[in-house]
């Protein structure tokens, strides 16, 4: 079953928000509903990814991984995030690229064929 959706906090919204503005519409998150104290993106409307502040916010080692179709979009986020993408050993053509948003919260962008 799909994750209907995570509330997620960062320590700077404006840049959290000009980070996943460019991230998440790529992952298929293209509806915008954003007020003053939380920035929200949709795929669907039962699923979305939204963050607000929290001055309080330090990172851990919870990690978000989004699922795509392909290696190439794989790759097209390890562009847009500058990182490289790679092999991992969690099953065959399990093809992911890591990187953490801008409050340092762990994400994941891969595709398991």
């Amino acid at each position: 079953m799909p994750v209907g959706h995570i509330d997620l906090r960062v320590a700077d919204l404006a840049a959290a928000e000009a980070f996943y503005d460019t991230l998440l519409p790529r992952l298929g998150y293209t509806e915008r509903y954003h007020s003053d104290t939380w920035k929200v993106w949709a795929a669907s409307k039962d699923q979305y990814f939204a963050v607000t502040q929290s001055e309080a916010h330090t990172p851990n080692e919870n990690r978000i991984a989004f699922v795509v179709g392909s290696r190439e979009e794989v790759d097209g986020v390890a562009a847009l995030v500058g990182v490289d993408a790679k092999e991992m050993p969690y099953g065959p053509g399990y093809y992911a690229v890591f990187f953490d948003d801008p409050s340092g919260n762990p994400l994941e962008v891969y595709i398991r064929p």
